[in-house]
């Protein structure tokens, strides 16, 4: 990935033009996201995000204006190695839940594993991340919506930006278009992140963003084609001691595996 493009952490107000005299004509596919995020998102440092395209999100015209005349919400069909595609809507109070999150246990989103990690929150690395959260669009156990993502993610990428969706919403009555793209590289099972749009209807962009969310975990290196993972001591992480007892705990695993491996009969290995 290309150095140098700049980190922020607050939404940003255009100014001098709106995004109709901006956005391009035709909508761009999934393999045209992930490139531009190859080339504008730096390698992930420390930080659970970017901007991307400063800050302004790739709506055509045709869609900002189907959205300013209509309510939708639209998920994609898994692709061949069941992974998500974009999932897209008009954010606003008929769409937004007011009841709890049922459960969302049963959904084995590509590249699922469980793995327990001493300096992780909770513990646990994966995290069953919804693509439209929640408190947006009320979906709970939906497949077309739910990615494996890390627990860093889910809560210190895309949360902050999910919670100004709705408390914007929640404040003004106003809609948002919104949408969250996961990016996958070639056949991996696991996304890189995900590119996340908004833009305000009734406002021209009050609020608005373009940002691409790291699907990384501090301390932790993750193997994107298949979702397993080992303690990495040299991530960046507040907690260097609980790494390191993760590290120590994941060494004794493997070590313990492949004492039993050893003493195992050849002919029984086939059966595990």
């Amino acid at each position: 990935m290309g150095n140098g493009f700049v980190l922020i952490l607050s939404l940003a107000v255009l100014t001098g033009c709106t995004l109709s005299s901006v956005a391009p004509d035709q909508p761009l596919s999934q393999s045209e996201i992930a490139d531009l995020v190859e080339k504008q998102a730096p390698a992930p440092a420390g930080v659970p995000y970017a901007t991307i395209n400063r800050n302004r999100p790739f709506f055509t015209r045709e869609e900002i204006g189907y959205a300013r005349r209509h309510a939708f919400e639209r998920y994609s069909r898994l692709d061949h190695l069941a992974r998500c595609g974009t999932a897209s809507a008009r954010i606003g109070h008929e769409v937004m839940p007011t009841g709890r999150r049922g459960a969302i246990g049963m959904v084995r989103p590509s590249g699922w594993q469980v793995a327990r990690y001493d300096h992780v929150e909770g513990r646990y690395l994966y995290n069953r991340c919804h693509l439209i959260g929640y408190q947006l669009a009320g979906e709970n156990a939906n497949p077309l919506n739910l990615i494996t993502c890390t627990r860093y993610m889910n809560t210190k990428g895309m949360l902050p930006f999910e919670n100004q969706v709705a408390d914007y919403v929640r404040e003004t009555g106003n809609h948002v278009l919104y949408r969250v793209t996961p990016v996958f590289r070639e056949s991996d099972l696991v996304a890189r992140g995900a590119l996340m749009e908004a833009w305000s209807l009734e406002d021209e962009g009050k609020v608005h963003f373009n940002v691409f969310t790291y699907n990384i975990q501090p301390g932790v290196a993750i193997n994107y084609a298949d979702g397993s993972s080992h303690a990495a001591g040299d991530a960046a992480s507040d907690d260097a001691e609980a790494i390191r007892k993760s590290i120590e705990r994941h060494r004794r695993k493997a070590a313990r595996k492949k004492y039993q491996d050893k003493m195992m009969p050849a002919d029984w290995r086939g059966h595990q």
